[in-house]
């Protein structure tokens, strides 16, 4: 008896642009990886984080970026490199150093060679793809700008650098808004506006990370926004809150505290007139029909890697339904 063959999926060789902060979004930016054709994915890192250290440039969303599409980030902790060692920290406490930061010894080697490099005339942007390289990562890491940009938190204690906010204080005090430093004047990169304003890219995607203070300080820089808005692309975000709760970070405690409500609804009108699609988990079904744009519910908390590989396929699909019914719409109706 003959077998039936399945016919292949053809292969999408389209661009895909993606946003992302560190831990949440790097999670789908590893599945985004997995199921696009090497080097069709470019994911715009949030460097608002940045900051000095010890002396050292030091880039947490970009190195969390950078070690999970390289399969050397930390699963226990969701930062940081894996088998890492301790030695150093453990030195400077015995010296009375600075330890409220804690730097690994593997990691430690990173923020060294950064910082060098920068001292010595390079791009932040150049040394990320220079290192990505080495480390045999096929997709893209941009940087969101080679200019300096920092994010301040402003609290009922007054403004506070977002690390001595967010690992100094543990993110206790009260949030009253985001400052980002240098934004207006900092050059967004050069082949993200390419990117947004490339005809063939398949879509643009804000990943599932805080919009405050990971994607934010990136569609604050001059223009972004409005490429972004304007991208012939389907624009899809991914909701980082499930049934009232963020699943890491301070997203739903910052939400709270700016006397908003908790649910992917807010965050889907704080991208109000970006976005043309939203995915939110299915436990958040219900509120699908009270949105007026396309809602794709699915599974998107992230557990595994097969949940990644399986969020990132729904999002693709998605942005392709939609730029399907679009270009119906400029053909008259006609499928």
């Amino acid at each position: 008896m003959a077998q039936t063959v399945t016919p292949r999926r053809p292969i999408d060789e389209r661009p895909v642009l993606a946003l992302s902060g560190g831990v949440g979004g790097a999670k789908l930016a590893l599945g985004l990886a997995r199921v696009l054709p090497p080097g069709n994915l470019a994911v715009v890192a949030n460097t608002g984080d940045d900051f000095t250290h010890l002396g050292l440039h030091i880039a947490p969303d970009l190195d969390t970026l950078t070690y999970v599409l390289a399969g050397l980030d930390n699963p226990q902790t969701g930062w940081g490199r894996r088998d890492e060692t301790w030695s150093f920290m453990a030195t400077l406490a015995e010296l009375g150093g600075e330890t409220w930061f804690r730097l690994g010894d593997r990691d430690l080697a990173m923020h060294v060679e950064r910082t060098r490099r920068l001292k010595g005339g390079e791009t932040l942007s150049s040394i990320t793809a220079d290192v990505t390289r080495r480390l045999g990562i096929a997709s893209r890491i941009l940087p969101m700008t080679d200019d300096a940009v920092r994010t301040r938190v402003e609290t009922r204690e007054g403004a506070l650098d977002f690390q001595h906010y967010f690992v100094g204080r543990q993110c206790a005090p009260e949030v009253t808004g985001f400052i980002f430093d240098g934004a207006a004047q900092a050059a967004p990169h050069p082949d993200i506006m390419a990117a947004l304003r490339h005809p063939g890219l398949r879509a643009a995607i804000i990943c599932p990370s805080n919009p405050f203070i990971s994607i934010d300080p990136i569609l604050a820089l001059p223009d972004l926004r409005q490429a972004l808005a304007a991208t012939a692309a389907p624009v899809i975000a991914v909701s980082p809150i499930i049934a009232g709760r963020a699943v890491k970070g301070p997203t739903a405690k910052m939400m709270a505290e700016l006397g908003l409500v908790v649910d992917p609804l807010t965050v889907a009108a704080h991208y109000r007139g970006l976005i043309d699609g939203y995915v939110m988990d299915d436990a958040d079904s219900q509120m699908a029909a009270m949105l007026d744009l396309p809602v794709e519910t699915t599974r998107t908390l992230m557990q595994s890697l097969d949940d990644r590989e399986a969020l990132a396929r729904a999002v693709l699909d998605f942005a392709d339904r939609i730029a399907a019914r679009a270009a119906i719409r400029m053909s008259g109706g006609r499928s």
